[in-house]
């Protein structure tokens, strides 16, 4: 399951950057089918950064993770044409990694939209153990 869509890299690839970058046949139009096959790589990788924390596919699938997946596509499409990615694009790559990379070790979440709950910030419980040590029993020292 892809993570984003053709309607999600419109906005940020312009309809002729597209073209150049997917239209293998020289037809002069935008090939979807490589377009899917890229957004399923870009998704395949966010999901191995994710995959030992989350239970994948994520479904419904965060904000965020729809744009990481737009921002690895728009790099993989240059990549796959063996274009330069422009330093626009690889930063996102860049980006895009080092974000999933601390997702993935628990370092930071996925935000309100988070499959596991830690992004709402709504809450914070603390569970313990009995004191081993009160008032009574440390009565005299």
């Amino acid at each position: 399951m892809a993570y984003a869509t053709l309607a999600d890299l419109e906005p940020w690839i312009d309809a002729d950057t597209l073209i150049r970058l997917t239209d293998d046949g020289g037809i002069g139009v935008v090939d979807t089918s490589v377009v899917d096959t890229v957004l399923e790589a870009a998704s395949l990788e966010i999901d191995g950064y994710l995959g030992g924390r989350y239970t994948l596919p994520l479904d419904p699938v965060p904000g965020i993770i729809g744009k990481l997946c737009v921002d690895i596509t728009g790099y993989l499409l240059h990549v796959r044409r063996e274009e330069a990615p422009g330093d626009y694009w690889e930063n996102q790559y860049k980006n895009a990694i080092a974000f999933l990379d601390k997702v993935g070790r628990g370092q930071i979440s996925l935000g309100a939209a988070d499959p596991e709950g830690t992004g709402t910030g709504s809450e914070v419980r603390i569970a313990s153990q009995d004191r081993v040590f009160d008032r009574t029993k440390l009565k005299g020292f």
